[in-house]
């Protein structure tokens, strides 16, 4: 056990509602702690939590009542929170922020952390899963329920740890990562990284810190990606790096993709040019391919061979939030995706054409955060232009105070301008709810209806299935 966790017995964990904390949660449970949480508002995540008291609101009154030797808090919760305040002003409790607890538990363990803009839950999922099954009993945290599992967090038997990281606080950089994991690089998280050029760096300050004996898997077709290798290569680390990408060049590659009607995908497998055999997945669109390559190449540094890993991650089920089917009304196909920056909108939109060819499809998208939409609106526009239809909710703030001139109109501006789309789609702000749910019921009876965005938006669609 970590020092840093030396003579902590109770644990008390704000904002536990949400994906990470409640993982979180979860393994610190499972390590022997006395556990106890609170969050703003109910959410699925408490669900999973049994045996862990849990008040809804932030109250100074919970430092009292739980008395914790630790109060851990994520970077959305305000330093002005009295609940917060109380904690730090008492020289009896240690303070700490999610991903720097996640990270001491992490480091004393053979660790595969997973970075990247997009990407990262799902295959921090199937590395988990596949070293699982096939009898490595990891312990696993990420930032979403995995299907299969049923749970966003596992306390393995092993000393492998599997671990989404999030660059959005800069925490990422505390782990040091036997087998470090960078999926891609994009400009996001712009309160903290006001440039391209400041992520980039974080980024090779993540894979710096890895474990000098250690490995840096990254995604070389990615721009991001490419600049990252040339950056390691110039360093003194000494670590090795494995790459993956399209065609048959790279260390782990994939070609000759088939997309399946309906949803999912294979291909073939190609270690450093020599073919391995056809992987099938569940999952679908191009983006899972890359994400399965990632994941393969982990998995292969614990022990697991590549024709083992095809046949484990056949079954992999995917995440919740992911391309998630969520139900039928009539004739119309509804799901729902986590998809809040532009690249991944584009590639769900893109995923489901090749899944669904002929079918229309009409996104209901909620952007998340002011500061995300000031800077993409344009690019929110472009991804969302390749959709049959386009329905805009409200910003979804999240932490954040409003942005004079930033909202989701700014959006549905740059898609009336030509230089957004030359293919004019129709397209419709909706004040609420309500609202939204009276134009669909007027305008859609079949195709395909996909929910996206960070916040809660994914309320959306059994709402619409369940509505009179």
């Amino acid at each position: 056990m970590s020092e840093h966790l030396d003579g902590v017995k109770k644990i008390h964990l704000m904002g536990i509602g949400g994906a990470g904390v409640s993982g979180l949660a979860l393994l610190l449970k499972g390590l022997g702690f006395e556990v106890s949480g609170c969050d703003l508002a109910r959410t699925p995540y408490l669900e999973k939590l049994i045996d862990i008291p849990v008040k809804i609101g932030h109250d100074s009154s919970h430092v009292l009542e739980y008395s914790p030797d630790l109060v851990i808090y994520t970077s959305a919760i305000p330093e002005s929170n009295p609940e917060l305040k109380a904690a730090k002003d008492d020289p009896a409790i240690k303070v700490a922020r999610r991903g720097d607890v996640l990270s001491w538990i992490f480091n004393e363990k053979f660790g595969i952390g997973i970075a990247g803009a997009h990407g990262k839950t799902t295959t921090s999922s199937m590395i988990g899963f596949v070293l699982e099954k096939a009898g490595y009993a990891p312990s696993i945290a990420v930032g979403g329920e995995v299907i299969d599992v049923g749970a966003n967090a596992i306390l393995g038997k092993s000393g492998i740890m599997v671990a989404e990281l999030d660059e959005s606080d800069g925490s990422f950089e505390n782990f040091s990562s036997n087998v470090a994991i960078v999926t891609n690089i994009d400009w996001d998280h712009v309160d903290r990284y006001h440039t391209f050029q400041d992520m980039e760096e974080a980024f090779v300050r993540f894979a710096d810190g890895s474990k000098a004996d250690g490995s840096v898997i990254i995604c070389a077709d990615d721009a991001g990606g490419s600049k990252l290798i040339e950056a390691l290569k110039c360093s003194d680390g000494g670590r090795k790096i494995i790459t993956y990408g399209w065609g048959t060049n790279w260390d782990w590659s994939a070609s000759d993709v088939l997309f399946h009607d309906g949803g999912g995908v294979t291909f073939s497998l190609y270690n450093k040019g020599g073919f391995i055999g056809k992987v099938k997945l569940k999952v679908t669109g191009e983006h899972n391919v890359l994400n399965s390559l990632a994941a393969c190449a982990a998995v292969s540094i614990v022990g697991v061979v590549p024709l083992d890993f095809a046949e484990i991650i056949r079954n992999f089920s995917g995440t919740k939030r992911r391309f998630q089917f969520i139900g039928k009304k009539g004739k119309l196909i509804i799901y729902d995706d986590y998809a809040h920056h532009p690249a991944e909108i584009k590639a769900t939109i893109n995923s489901a054409r090749n899944c669904f060819p002929g079918q229309k499809i009409t996104v209901v998208f909620q952007p998340h955060r002011y500061t995300r939409t000031e800077l993409l609106y344009k690019e929110f526009a472009r991804a969302l232009s390749i959709a049959d239809r386009v329905f805009l909710l409200p910003v979804y703030s999240a932490d954040e105070p409003p942005i004079a001139g930033v909202s989701s109109e700014i959006i549905a501006n740059a898609l009336n301008n030509d230089i957004i789309s030359n293919i004019k789609i129709p397209f419709l702000v909706c004040s609420n709810r309500e609202e939204l749910f009276e134009e669909l019921d007027q305008i859609l009876d079949e195709g395909l209806l996909f929910t996206m965005g960070a916040g809660d938006v994914t309320e959306i669609g059994m709402a619409y299935i369940n509505r009179n």
